[in-house]
């Protein structure tokens, strides 16, 4: 079989953007991902130079990407300190979700655009990154403040709640006619299917894995627990749930098994990898002539995020009677959205709620919104350092 010189070049342009965009951003103490968005924009077709002739081929690698990505959260998915924050991320996160949604829907109505745009605009600010808010905390050393943990309990319910939205968005794509009652069906036939897939994880995955680990061949173990993590993503997806969903399920399976953990540790280089390529394949989709007609739209998501965002969850971490202080660092911390806003408004997409302008401009929202995030978070805890110290939480 002939080679396709074509795919190895575009594959060359790739990783050599996520390469120099990646050293730009660490030289200038930014997420390696805004680096890599910035270098997926200048290879794309839409700038001058260089440019990949096969963006389809790319978004399937990205795809990959995304289930390793949510493998790994799953992994580090920790129930015990989720349950020490338990009542402001299990309860805090949906209402601070649900304000978002209905924040969006009714700014979308003054903008101009339809209530399903902005309900998945809402849906899509609302989520904000738990890899880059779990890199901005480690850096700082804040990650066992009271504030941390609460930021990072209610980042992961925030990752659950996309399951969710992956699930509703779609059903939301139809008519208004009995719109709950199809909603209510499709999550509860979603239990029904999840049951078998969920007992598949718990009680399959882990035997296996220290079956093939007994064998203390690493190579062999690499080589299942990629199997595991696409095989389960492939599975989801197959009974109509997303491949994200299948992939954290796979992770959660052995999140509490310390000695499983391994498994992360042997995938991170790939993910790693595939993650760059997500990233620079999100850049790719920029388009910039689309993005100056989507201004308006731009301002407002930024809005949401940075003012709207800060607002609700500083009202709402105060509601659960933490310190204003604890507040408003939580606040400052979840005023970005990531990666899985990109997944959340992608399935809006192909059920035809948006267009390609949200899709770009969410895009686009994100990337500016984590640049503006890190330089929020730095300033906020360094006030609060200055001002009001927090102890360290054993």
């Amino acid at each position: 079989m002939e080679a396709n010189p074509v795919l190895f070049r575009d594959l060359t342009y790739i990783f050599v953007a996520a390469i120099v965009g990646g050293l730009v951003a660490w030289r200038l103490r930014l997420p390696l991902l805004i680096g890599f968005v910035f270098g997926g924009i200048v290879v794309s077709p839409f700038t001058p130079g260089p440019h990949l002739s096969n963006l389809h081929t790319f978004e399937v690698f990205a795809e990959v990407g995304v289930v390793l990505l949510m493998f790994s959260i799953g992994v580090e998915f920790s129930i015990p300190d989720l349950m020490r924050v338990k009542w402001v991320a299990i309860f805090g996160a949906p209402i601070g979700i649900l304000c978002m949604v209905g924040i969006a829907a009714a700014a979308a109505k003054l903008g101009g655009w339809t209530v399903k745009e902005g309900i998945v605009i809402g849906a899509t600010v609302s989520v904000a990154s738990t890899m880059v808010l779990a890199r901005l905390l480690n850096d700082a050393g804040k990650m066992t403040t009271t504030f941390g943990r609460v930021m990072i309990g209610i980042t992961i319910v925030e990752d659950l709640a996309v399951v969710c939205m992956t699930i509703i968005l779609p059903v939301l794509s139809g008519s208004g006619e009995g719109i709950f009652m199809k909603v209510a069906w499709t999550l509860g036939k979603a239990l029904i299917l999840l049951a078998p897939l969920t007992f598949f994880a718990i009680k399959v995955i882990p035997r296996l894995l220290r079956q093939v680990k007994r064998t203390n061949n690493a190579e062999l173990f690499l080589l299942i627990a990629i199997a595991v993590c696409l095989g389960t993503a492939a599975l989801a997806q197959a009974v109509g749930f997303s491949v994200a969903l299948g992939a954290f399920l796979a992770g959660l399976s052995i999140s509490g098994s310390k000695d499983l953990h391994d498994v992360d540790t042997q995938l991170m280089p790939l993910r790693e990898a595939f993650v760059a390529l997500f990233f620079v394949s999100l850049g790719t989709l920029i388009d910039p002539k689309v993005l100056l007609k989507s201004l308006p739209l731009l301002g407002m998501m930024l809005l949401l995020i940075v003012v709207g965002k800060f607002v609700v969850w500083t009202a709402i971490v105060r509601l659960f009677r933490y310190s204003f202080r604890t507040a408003i660092a939580v606040a400052a911390g979840l005023t970005q959205i990531g990666e899985l806003s990109f997944v959340v408004v992608q399935v809006a997409r192909s059920a035809g709620m948006v267009a390609d302008d949200v899709y770009t401009t969410v895009i686009a929202a994100s990337l500016i919104s984590i640049f503006l995030n890190v330089f929020i978070v730095r300033g906020t805890l360094g006030w609060l350092d200055r001002k009001h110290p927090e102890p360290a939480v054993a």
